[in-house]
């Protein structure tokens, strides 16, 4: 959303936010305890409130509309059957250091033969929004068809700054009102005490009296509003005493929240958290991804959740078969080789000038998950489906993070990444099946020594991915190494079960990589169900640059895992975050995966 001002006028007009935002903030702190730590710009940026107006639509039906901002989603009610719903829904951002800014705001028509399918959405910068004077000025922007980014419609959003230390005190003055039995404005000892089991918190419900002593600044023996809200703000930070909130919005409707992603939130599934937990409590990307009917993954770049699309049959078929001990016994009873025969038959099929029919329609599903303006030729250049599958991009279409510095490794793909310090890190948090070992992932033919308890990244490709992968470090290719095996699927219900070793018994094509920033680096490009094939467009010998094109494979998806020397990389801390709970990050090729430690002095 260009507003033709310069970067430097942007900066500006961040930097002044920051100060004003600051300024509530101390003083919202001069009041309490002189022994807490001082909070900065950087710590705290401001809440956000934005507010859903309406839509002016192409066509008349039933809308509802979506925001999704970090790791929840939140939804508007269901207007009524127009070209122009009215919502005016409202949601209160959190806007903090080096958290998200960009929300996504999608809306959905809800008849019952779409089945609340996207017509548009567009995306927005939280922070430069409110930047801009007035604060509280209702804007327009251009919904985008997410499959031809052609523009169907208009929304219109408004938000604004709040300052933090009036939220705190409306929000304390709400609470306040439950418990305040004589209408004084003031909570005594047994007013305050029936407040803090009402927040269901078993251990702040132990220390009342310590947390009533505390909250009561002028030892008057009564805590009033700005004391509570000084002891809400001051122990959300330190040690939450809020379990349960016990008192809802005001004001405009409010938006429904505690929905994983957009699509989630439009059927109204109640995939819903707690507003008053952090997510990090909550094993998202495991308990969607290896047992339930969705895979939840989240934007690196935009730091929101996004939902994997899979068919529902496959997804199944998958669990029948790598969730259960009959599905171990198919395997050993033949299973594998049909999976073996099926792959070779479909990725014949895929070559074939008929299946070039297949591409609309598979662009059709992906629809907002493929960017046909990156890719380098037209549609109609496509022969075939496995020539579009393996497509390429435009020049620069993918840039390489610091490329002039090769102690910076980058992702060797566009996928859905995990990535463990530690190699035992990964049996921990993903790979669950009994006899994982680098010994066995490598092969006989690689000594594994160097890599036992060296770091590892997996770059799992779903089928919508540009399917070339890249060199993730400079240096020359030592050897290749080619391992026969199985054509388990990659899809993490199968990474995740116990009953079958995907990354050990697949087929796959080992790569050394020697450099001298990181030693020596494993690459490993590993088959999966539908890929018949792994290519390599480089040989043995060859220098690569951090960023090159190494191979690609044919029609599926699959993956490819880095094994690094012990101690050679420092992991960039936002994977390691993710993948601690079991969840995927989104990445591109190019972005930033680490830090070689031994050039970190």
């Amino acid at each position: 959303m260009g507003n033709g001002n310069s970067r430097e006028a942007k900066e500006s007009r961040r930097s002044r936010l920051r100060q004003k935002l600051l300024n509530f903030r101390r003083r919202s702190r001069y009041s309490r305890n002189s022994n807490q730590k001082a909070v900065t710009a950087d710590d705290f940026s401001g809440i956000a409130l934005l507010t859903l107006v309406g839509a002016d639509m192409k066509f008349k039906d039933k809308w509802l509309a979506c925001v999704s901002f970090g790791e929840q989603t939140f939804r508007t009610e269901i207007s009524d059957t127009t070209e122009k719903p009215i919502w005016n829904s409202e949601k209160k951002l959190l806007l903090e250091k080096k958290g998200p800014s960009l929300a996504r705001v999608s809306v959905f028509e809800t008849n019952k033969l779409s089945r609340n399918k996207i017509v548009g959405y567009c995306e927005l910068d939280i922070f430069d929004f409110v930047v801009q004077e007035p604060e509280s000025a209702c804007k327009s922007f251009e919904l985008l068809d997410p499959a031809s980014s052609k523009v169907v419609g208009n929304i219109f959003l408004s938000c604004a700054i709040e300052d933090p230390v009036e939220t705190e005190k409306r929000f304390a003055k709400r609470i306040l009102s439950i418990v305040d039995y004589n209408e004084d404005g003031q909570l005594s000892f047994s007013e305050f005490s029936d407040l803090i089991r009402a927040f269901g918190n078993l251990v702040a419900a132990k220390k009342k009296e310590e947390l009533f002593k505390a909250a009561d600044l002028n030892g008057d023996g009564v805590v009033s509003i700005d004391e509570l809200a000084a002891l809400l703000a001051l122990q959300q930070e330190q040690e939450p005493i809020i379990n349960n909130c016990p008192v809802c919005g005001t004001g405009n409707q409010v938006m429904t929240g505690g929905f994983l992603t957009d699509r989630q939130a439009s059927y109204g599934w109640m995939f819903k958290l707690s507003e008053w937990t952090h997510l990090s409590t909550y094993d998202v990307g495991l308990n969607t991804g290896s047992s339930a009917s969705h895979i939840v993954v989240i934007d690196r770049k935009s730091k929101r959740l996004v939902e994997e699309l899979i068919d529902s049959k496959i997804v199944l078929s998958m669990r029948a078969i790598y969730q259960s001990k009959i599905g171990l016994r198919l395997m050993d009873q033949g299973a594998k080789e049909i999976l073996q025969r099926l792959s070779e038959k479909q990725g014949k099929k895929m070559n074939s000038v008929e299946s070039a029919q297949k591409i609309p329609s598979f662009l059709e599903f992906f629809k907002d998950q493929i960017n046909m303006a990156e890719v380098k030729y037209p549609l109609q250049h496509f022969k075939t489906f496995n020539e579009f599958f393996i497509r390429e991009l435009k020049p620069g279409a993918r840039p390489i993070a610091y490329m002039n510095r090769d102690d910076v490794s980058v992702c060797a793909a566009d996928c859905r990444l995990m990535a463990f310090q530690l190699v035992e890190d990964s049996t921990r948090f993903w790979i669950k099946g009994r006899k994982f070992s680098i010994r066995g992932l490598l092969g006989k033919s690689v000594n594994p020594n160097d890599f036992l308890d060296g770091s590892l990244v997996i770059f799992r490709l779903a089928p919508q991915d540009y399917h070339r992968f890249h060199v993730p470090v400079s240096g020359v290719i030592e050897k290749f190494v080619d391992l026969s095996g199985s054509l388990y699927t990659v899809n993490p219900i199968a990474v995740n079960s116990k009953y079958c070793n995907v990354f050990t018994e697949n087929k796959r094509t080992v790569a050394i990589i020697s450099t001298a920033e990181f030693g020596k680096v494993a690459f490993v490009a590993i088959g999966a169900t539908m890929v018949g094939s792994i290519n390599f467009v480089r040989k043995e010998g060859d220098h690569v640059k951090k960023g090159d094109q190494l191979g690609y494979f044919s029609f599926g998806g699959s993956t490819v895992i880095c094994v690094f020397e012990k101690d050679s990389i420092r992991i960039d801390e936002d994977l390691l975050a993710n993948s601690s709970r079991s969840l995927e990050t989104l990445v591109s090729v190019g972005m930033q995966l680490g830090v070689s430690t031994r050039t970190l002095a």
